[in-house]
């Protein structure tokens, strides 16, 4: 049934905290046929998790082959097993709302193949998007440090500046020249390199954004310029393979710090992946929790961090975190699809522990526009979920549930971020 809680969490310009949205040309010119655009974002892990063998998923993702029927054969067992995560959800989800299919059947996906085809034009990434998710805009990390504009859509599609590989203690002097024409010899010239970094596709950027969670612990140690000095040298004289965990990290937590100290000087939130692992079969638990990073909030209080993904499934630290360090922002982006049933209690607690202002509600945290539209429908219908168990509760009246989901889902992050500054820049650029 419609209620006003209902209707006004629909109308809400959600705005869009994460994603790793491909760009148009890579849209048009090699986007995804109807199975790879179904399954093809976070549901193959599932369905690995289901018992799809290796040959099934590789068969499924064959666009070459067009036996859509076939394909989906492979795997319509670990499907089945797999519809009612929230990753298969969304996968229903792209179903229903992109492609109008009621039931998923081989023959189903067969007869939606060439409404498939039809959304890869000129301007349906962006149709989907704007219109049919309803966002306001969308920030992208894609893994580099440039923030260029987006001839698709300037003040839409924003970006962020990456420094995963210098958290990672990676260090690419070529890459370093060639993009600021500063040559690393030394740790000097590494900072001045960083800096340049900053100075060119900072004002540009809507944030800095870092996941090096997946390739090492969240556990930040301050470091002094004598150690990284003593790591550089080392990571520089050495073929990879020689360098040990041990001064990666060393040197990776002195460049997270730097990242740090330029976002505050920029005044970019600084992102982090936190929790759960995309993929199977690989995440060590212990590195994960946001707790780890207690000592790098408490040393950069003029900063602001974005602790992403509820760190799932740490979420209970997280709210203590949030409620403890005021320059703590939390962002449910992917939450919804890991965990909805999880992620909708988590909204709860951090209503009743954390001042309401520090949370951001969606990020689809996807490649494909159609995906991020069917994370986008599973937010707004796990919001209003949570926010009516509080007015059945007796905790809010529905108004003021309107105006917790109006702050939550668009209000907090233009507070948050600098979107009037960051669009001007970008105009200016464009």
């Amino acid at each position: 049934m419609k209620t006003d809680l209902s209707n006004h969490i629909q109308s809400v310009k959600l705005v869009d905290t994460h994603e790793h949205l491909r760009k148009e040309p890579e849209w048009l010119n090699n986007g995804p046929d109807i199975l790879q655009d179904l399954f093809g974002n976070y549901v193959p892990a599932d369905l690995h998790t289901a018992g799809a063998s290796g040959q099934a998923m590789k068969d499924l993702m064959d666009s070459s082959n067009p036996d859509i029927i076939a394909r989906f054969g492979g795997i319509r067992e670990a499907w089945e097993a797999t519809q009612f995560t929230g990753y298969g959800e969304a996968v229903r989800i792209i179903a229903s709302e992109v492609y109008g299919i009621d039931e998923i059947t081989g023959e189903s996906l067969a007869a939606a193949q060439g409404k498939n085809r039809d959304l890869q034009k000129p301007g349906e990434r962006y149709r989907l998007l704007h219109d049919v998710a309803n966002l306001d805009h969308v920030q992208t990390d894609d893994f580099c440090w440039q923030c260029y504009p987006d001839d698709s859509g300037p003040d839409f599609f924003l970006y962020d500046l990456s420094w995963a590989g210098f958290c990672n203690g990676q260090v690419d002097p070529q890459s370093i020249h060639e993009e600021v024409g500063i040559e690393v010899t030394d740790l000097a010239t590494l900072k001045q390199g960083m800096e340049a970094i900053f100075s060119k596709h900072a004002p540009i950027a809507i944030a800095v954004k870092s996941q090096h969670a997946y390739n090492r612990t969240l556990n930040w140690v301050e470091r002094s310029d004598q150690e990284a000095r003593e790591a550089l040298d080392h990571i520089l004289r050495k073929p990879e393979e020689g360098i040990d965990i041990e001064t990666r990290l060393c040197l990776g937590d002195w460049a997270w710090a730097q990242g740090v100290a330029l976002s505050i000087e920029y005044n970019l939130p600084f992102k982090i992946h936190t929790g759960y692992y995309a993929g199977s079969d690989r995440m060590p638990v212990s590195r994960i929790p946001a707790g780890n990073m207690c000592s790098l909030l408490a040393r950069y209080l003029e900063a602001k961090f974005v602790l992403m993904h509820i760190a799932y499934p740490y979420s209970d630290e997280l709210v203590a975190i949030a409620k403890h360090y005021s320059n703590v922002w939390v962002d449910m982006c992917w939450a919804w699809s890991i965990d909805p049933y999880s992620s909708r209690d988590f909204l709860r607690r951090f209503i009743h522990a954390v001042p309401i202002n520090k949370i951001f509600t969606y990020g689809g945290d996807t490649g494909w526009a159609t995906s991020s539209v069917a994370y986008a429908f599973q937010a707004r219908r796990e919001i209003q979920k949570a926010l009516e168990a509080e007015i059945d509760d007796d905790y809010m009246n529905e108004k003021q549930a309107m105006a917790i989901a109006t702050q939550i889902m668009h209000d907090n992050q233009y507070a948050c971020f600098d979107l009037h500054n960051t669009r001007t820049n970008i105009r200016s650029a464009a």
